[in-house]
């Protein structure tokens, strides 16, 4: 499998985990492989309800944390279906972060071995 390939299934299975997780799949992302990394931007996350809740500081503090908790919790569970068969490689970490006013997250997918 060529590398746009495998970065487009890649993008798709993280598309879907965060459609089932939160309601809404980002809108565009982008991913590149680095040694045994993923980095992924993500942009367009945010549901009507969360950008609505997000007109306040302390909205956006909640949203931040929810949505960095809940996806934290999800891969600490297992990683999504597909995931490590695709890159050949264990997942170890995942670091992601949100800026709730642009709209952008990004997610840092740590692996056991370069993919």
């Amino acid at each position: 499998m060529g590398m746009s390939k495998k970065i487009h299934e890649f993008n798709n299975i993280i598309r879907k985990l965060r459609k089932d997780l939160f309601g809404k799949g980002p809108e565009r992302i982008e991913t590149t492989f680095v040694d045994h990394m993923a980095i992924s931007t993500l942009y367009g996350n945010l549901t009507p309800t969360e950008r609505f809740i997000a007109d306040t500081d302390d909205g956006k503090e909640m949203i931040l944390i929810a949505r960095t908790r809940m996806i934290q919790d999800l891969y600490k569970e297992s990683p999504p279906e597909g995931l490590e068969e695709l890159v050949g490689a264990k997942l170890v970490h995942l670091f992601s972060d949100l800026k709730v006013d642009e709209d952008i997250a990004v997610s840092v997918f740590v692996f056991d071995r370069k993919i």
